[in-house]
């Protein structure tokens, strides 16, 4: 049963309060983080074994049993932005516990579902070596056609939307600043966002460089695409028209 949206303080899961219930809500892309990335993603983690420090730059680090993978928590060094907000995780892998460049990096803002990291991370932790892939991009546009999104008409191998245009997955130059162990010029990586129109400020954004095996990418997309509700207790702002409340509790 959809449960209505209300604009009295007490009952409007909009805004934050103690007392607040948890709403169960959809679509995911545009459900936010809320405000739990960092605990969320952390308690994975240590439910992982991965060792956790904080830095000299006031960041927290997390490392994998063996060594090869790490999840940084950015947030307090702002080392930079992707689509104007803030880096808070970046995850990244390596070809030999000792190796100083990474072979690969993602790179995560606030906002973005928690979900969708936790999954991408536990994917991760699975894998007997991170830095190696079999399949090719394909695999993250038919994962994303499996949940009902559509390819981008113009870009069929490349892109594709959710059904209500808030968000995209597509293979796009890297960003400034994004890392990869491939020196060459020109890399494609795949990059997602959500936002509420065009034009809109971004809602999240995500960032992997280009030698993220593309299975990894497609288990994030497939969780950013998972038509389940997902719980939360407050929303991000202006989404009121665009969410789906199905029950609280």
């Amino acid at each position: 049963m959809e449960v209505p949206l209300h604009s009295h303080h007490s009952n409007n899961p909009f805004h934050s309060d103690s007392q607040d219930p948890v709403y169960w809500v959809t679509p995911r892309h545009l459900a936010g983080d809320d405000g739990a990335l960092f605990e969320q993603v952390g308690d994975t983690l240590t439910g992982l074994d991965w060792r956790v420090w904080p830095t000299a730059r006031d960041t927290l680090l997390h490392v994998s049993p063996d060594g090869l993978c790490g999840a940084e928590w950015l947030l307090a060094s702002y080392p930079f932005e992707l689509g104007g907000l803030p880096v808070a995780w970046q995850v990244s892998a390596r070809l030999h516990a000792s190796a100083v460049m990474a072979e690969w990096n993602a790179y995560f803002t606030a906002g973005v579902p928690h979900e969708a990291l936790t999954d991408f991370l536990l994917a991760l932790d699975a894998r007997m070596a991170p830095n190696e892939g079999f399949d090719g991009p394909g695999v993250v546009l038919e994962e994303l056609g499996t949940r009902g999104w559509f390819r981008d008409a113009d870009r069929p191998h490349a892109a594709a939307f959710d059904p209500g245009f808030s968000a995209s997955v597509s293979l796009e130059l890297l960003p400034p600043l994004v890392q990869d162990a491939d020196p060459r010029p020109g890399l494609m990586g795949w990059q997602a966002w959500a936002e509420l129109g065009l034009g809109d400020p971004y809602l999240w954004c995500a960032s992997f460089s280009a030698s993220v095996p593309h299975d990894l990418v497609a288990v994030f997309a497939s969780s950013l695409a998972s038509p389940g509700p997902v719980p939360r207790h407050t929303l991000p702002a202006g989404t009121e028209d665009r969410l789906r409340i199905l029950r609280r509790s």
